[in-house]
C-alpha cells in the first residue's frame, strides 16, 4: 500500500489550495461560469480520490462513486421524458445535475477527510461545489430543483456509503446472508 504520511497536513491544504486556484484562472470565462464549474466538477472529485488514495482509501472512494455515478445515470434514464427530467434549455435527462453531484461528492469526500482540520479549505471547497450547481441554473442547463437533487445525491452517497457508515453495515449484513 502506497503510504504518504510523510505528506503534513500544511502541504494538503496547499495541494487543494493550488489546484483550486488552477482551475478558476485556466477554465474559460463566460458570463455565467459554466467553464468554471464543469472544470470543478472534475478537480473536486479527482483531489478527493488523490487524497484517499493517499490515506489507503482509493478503492472504497471509487466504489462509493461508482454508486454516485450508476444512480444518477439510472435516474435519468428512468425518468425520460417527464417534466421534472426537462432541462430549461430544451432537452432530457436534467434530474438530477450531474455536475453537481459529482462536485458536491468530491467536495464532501475532501471535507471529511484530507480538509478535516482545516475549516477555511472545507470552505473553500464546499463554495467551489456550490458555484458549480449555480452554474448549472444560470446557464440554463438545469433548473434549481434539478440542481439540488445532484446536490443531494453527491453529498448522500458520500456520506451514506462510506465505511463503516450505516448503510454500508446494513448491505453487508444482507448480502452477507446471500
Amino acid at each position: 500500500m502506497f503510504n504518504c504520511e510523510y505528506i503534513t497536513d500544511a502541504w494538503r491544504i496547499r495541494i487543494v489550495g493550488f489546484t483550486m486556484a488552477a482551475v478558476v484562472i485556466f477554465s474559460p470565462w463566460d458570463e455565467h461560469g459554466k467553464g468554471i464549474g464543469t472544470n470543478m466538477q472534475i478537480a473536486l472529485p479527482l483531489l478527493a480520490w488523490g487524497c484517499e488514495a493517499m490515506n489507503g482509501n482509493g478503492a472504497e472512494y471509487f466504489l462509493r462513486f461508482g454508486v454516485m455515478f450508476a444512480t444518477l445515470r439510472t435516474s435519468k434514464f428512468v425518468l425520460g421524458d417527464r417534466s421534472i427530467n426537462q432541462r430549461p434549455n430544451g432537452g432530457s435527462e436534467g434530474f438530477p445535475s450531474g455536475h453537481t453531484a459529482t462536485a458536491v461528492f468530491g467536495a464532501s469526500s475532501l471535507a471529511q477527510t484530507c480538509l478535516k482540520a482545516h475549516p477555511v479549505g472545507q470552505g473553500v471547497v464546499l463554495i467551489a461545489a456550490a458555484f458549480t450547481g449555480t452554474s448549472r441554473v444560470t446557464s440554463g442547463w438545469h433548473d434549481i430543483w434539478q440542481t439540488l437533487a445532484g446536490a443531494l445525491l453527491g453529498w448522500g452517497a458520500d456520506r451514506a456509503f462510506r465505511k463503516p457508515g450505516p448503510v454500508r453495515r446494513r448491505l453487508k449484513k444482507l448480502f452477507g446472508r446471500a
